[in-house]
């Protein structure tokens, strides 16, 4: 009898948890892209999709420009708007499903960073987002999101043992080790991962971080099929042109 495909696909949520969130994702590598694409007039409407704790919506706001974060944990929206208060920025955020956003209004850019469609694990998630994105983009307006590309060797290799990803330390003043383990699933494409969390020392928890994994001529495809122009596919945030051993997808696209 073949084994049953499970679907029980989750985030753990501590993953979420608005300190160590903020602990261990820091960067700001992806910023430049991002904003290179943006028009130069401030008063242009922006549209981040899946925007956390405000990690690259309070840097675009920074520079003036009028931008609008969305993201479905209420806990993250809470921090992002704590971190603005703190900057004195004032930015609009909305706690929604991005499967199922309704904002009657339209955008010059819309853009969904730090690989966030991994967690759309169904091709029907997927295409509900991109008819969300075509609902609130103006003509002519720009589509730009950042995924993986799959490296089903680096999961391979990390099936079997635990190896340590990230030490950080928290705003709380919490000292966090995480080491993962990786699962990969053909019959559905998602990576079953398990961050195991030290905190100060101590074994605290397992935690899920379930990924679905998009193949580059499969996403190619859908985007077509659901009508957008690929403008350009880069490997990285430097606009090294997309290869087979690309790490990065990255998008700029426009509807037809």
């Amino acid at each position: 009898m073949k084994e049953k495909i499970k679907t029980n696909y989750k985030v753990g949520d501590l993953i979420y948890g608005p300190n160590i969130y903020d602990g261990m994702n820091t960067g700001l590598n992806d910023l430049p892209f991002y904003t290179k694409w943006f028009p130069k007039d401030k008063e242009a409407k922006i549209l981040e999709l899946c925007c956390g704790t405000g990690r690259l919506t309070l840097q675009i706001a920074k520079q003036g420009y009028n931008i609008t974060g969305v993201d479905i944990m209420p806990s993250m929206l809470e921090q992002a708007k704590v971190n603005a208060a703190q900057a004195n920025e004032v930015i609009t955020y909305i706690e929604a499903d991005i499967r199922h956003l309704d904002l009657h209004e339209k955008f010059d850019i819309i853009f969904i960073p730090f690989n966030s469609i991994h967690h759309l694990y169904q091709n029907e998630d997927l295409f509900a987002v991109f008819d969300v994105v075509k609902k609130h983009i103006k003509k002519d307006g720009l589509f730009l999101f950042d995924c993986y590309n799959p490296n089903i060797q680096y999961i391979v290799e990390h099936e079997k043992e635990l190896n340590e990803i990230a030490t950080f330390s928290t705003k709380d003043d919490r000292a966090i080790l995480i080491k993962q383990r990786m699962q990969y699933e053909k019959g559905t494409q998602i990576n079953r991962i398990e961050w195991h969390y030290f905190i100060n020392g101590l074994f605290d928890s397992i935690q899920n971080l379930d990924m679905r994994m998009y193949y580059p001529q499969e996403l190619d495809a859908y985007l077509r099929w659901k009508k957008f122009i690929i403008l350009h596919k880069f490997g990285s945030f430097e606009e090294d042109i997309f290869h087979s051993e690309s790490e990065k997808q990255i998008f700029v696209c426009q509807t037809i």
